[in-house]
């Protein structure tokens, strides 16, 4: 099973809403499942481009975002695992505690044990931010390569790529 994340942030721009559901498309065809999370934005596009059953969404709680996805509890693990990863842990309430460990499965997938093979995202200028950026800090510990459409280079990899 060959498996990507894609995520990013619920403001990604339309055109790049569309060129993600192209890519993830694209990568259904090639025999890729994605990872992601349900949320608004770069999730549901990755979402919409996916063929078939060929995606792991990963949802914080059940129903999340009207979701019809199979709910995967959050498991002690993988808020421990969380916590490790986020610099302000401690400020969070429950809810966004249960965000930023369900970033751990896009990643890792449901038993935490098997890493993406690379993850494709979009944030504002390429920057890590918000709680996109939890997940490529998982992403860089495991030596998952990043390619972030807010980065002009990366963009252009990806475009070479399928076009």
């Amino acid at each position: 099973m060959k498996y990507y994340t894609g995520i990013g942030s619920r403001k990604t721009p339309k055109d790049i809403l569309s060129l993600i559901t192209i890519i993830s498309s694209y990568l259904s065809k090639k025999g890729y499942i994605l990872r992601s999370g349900g949320a608004e934005g770069a999730d549901k596009a990755f979402e919409k481009g996916v063929i078939g059953e060929l995606k792991e969404i990963y949802l914080p709680w059940p129903n999340f975002n009207k979701s019809k996805e199979i709910f995967v509890p959050i498991s002690e693990k993988a808020l421990k695992m969380a916590e490790k990863f986020h610099p302000c842990w401690n400020n969070l309430k429950n809810g966004a505690r249960k965000l930023h460990a369900r970033n751990c499965y896009q990643i890792l997938g449901a038993n935490l044990d098997n890493p993406s093979s690379f993850v494709i995202c979009w944030t504002f200028g390429g920057k890590e931010r918000g709680g996109t950026a939890q997940s490529l800090r998982i992403a860089k510990n495991y030596n998952i390569k990043i390619f972030n459409l807010g980065n002009e280079k990366d963009l252009d990899k990806i475009l070479a790529k399928i076009y």
